[in-house]
């Protein structure tokens, strides 16, 4: 079994997180991506719309394992009258997980603006009590406030801001007693296991005991990352967050290997065998089902039509889709079952 590189891991994971990529903006992820595979000498294709296909090597049925570099955000859906900015969100992020969040807004000329998520009034000394009592909506009473002297729709489109404009949010990450905190570990902390297993790999020369393809998609978060397939790809696996719960069995420190979530059953033969990998490696496992708001790339492939078997497993992740927290050992076990299921031993 290859060893898990924590720094590697941790540091892979910064450097995916320090370059904003809310979903439909892509390209300087992705040239990042490449420039990496460049180096550990990996052969890649990229996909028309966004996305990376690397070619992991070995003989026999493909197997597709997928982990997305996308992210929750926000777009601009209007300048207000007073110079703030009306928001919509791109995938689920929802209100009472951005009020107060740092963002940086990109134009379409490139420049680029940093500013907060507000409510309206913003203030709660001079808010009514009616008011503080209403759940944050984006249609009523959330903006984002530009770090800018603007007072008026037009200074704020002389900036060069308009409808349809990306918002990313600042993922903020820091470590501390093995917890990792930020923003888009869902699924930029998966991406960096599967990239460690991929150096490792390399550095380690290790071949997979069948035709492995690592597809780093870039559309997840609204449900088509993965609806494209290279033909001979007969098993779909993705790497996804674990989020934890009440009535959840995921825990920050292990890896869960999914049963179910909103859409479907996953298939349960592949189960069985991410279950037996995780067996063999040692690793620290549990099952787990996630409803009623759920789903992974892999079943984006199956709904596409894809004749395939899909699964998915992944780290134990709180508070998803919003200042997310995992353990470094649940990224370890989750380390340990990929190489386990793809045969670096």
């Amino acid at each position: 079994m290859v060893s898990f590189d924590e720094k590697y891991c941790i540091d892979t994971f910064k450097k995916l997180t320090d370059i904003d990529s809310t979903t439909g903006q892509y390209e300087e992820l992705q040239k990042l991506l490449c420039d990496m595979l460049d180096e550990m000498g990996f052969l890649y294709t990229v996909t028309r719309k966004g996305g990376v296909i690397a070619d992991l090597g070995g003989e026999g049925n493909a197997l597709c394992i997928t982990a997305h570099l996308d992210d929750i955000g926000l777009m601009v859906r209007h300048i207000n009258s007073n110079g703030t900015l009306k928001v919509c969100s791109v995938g689920g992020l929802y209100p009472f997980y951005c009020v107060t969040e740092n963002v940086r807004i990109y134009t379409r000329s490139g420049r680029v603006y940093t500013g907060s998520v507000c409510r309206t009034p913003n203030s709660i000394h001079v808010t009514e009590e009616e008011l503080r009592a209403e759940l944050p909506d984006y249609r009523k009473n959330v903006c984002v406030v530009l770090d800018e002297d603007v007072k008026t729709a037009d200074d704020v489109k002389a900036l060069g801001i308009d409808t349809g404009d990306i918002i990313a949010l600042e993922p903020r990450l820091t470590v501390s007693n093995g917890y990792i905190k930020s923003r888009f570990i869902d699924d930029k902390a998966c991406a960096a296991v599967l990239l460690g297993a991929m150096k490792a790999m390399k550095d380690q020369g290790f071949i997979p005991s069948r035709k492995v393809y690592a597809y780093f998609a870039f559309y997840e978060e609204i449900g088509h990352g993965t609806v494209w397939l290279p033909d001979d790809v007969r098993d779909m696996v993705a790497i996804d967050i674990a989020p934890t719960g009440p009535d959840q069995n995921s825990d920050e420190k292990k890896v869960s290997v999914f049963a179910k979530d909103s859409r479907f059953p996953y298939h349960l033969g592949l189960t069985n065998e991410l279950k037996d990998a995780a067996d063999r490696a040692g690793a620290d496992w549990v099952t787990d089902i996630f409803t009623p708001h759920y789903g992974t790339d892999a079943d984006g492939s199956v709904l596409a039509g894809y004749d395939i078997r899909h699964a998915a497993f992944g780290p134990g992740t709180a508070n998803s889709h919003g200042y997310e927290r995992t353990h470094i050992k649940g990224l370890e076990n989750t380390y340990k079952l990929l190489c386990s299921f793809i045969g670096l031993s």
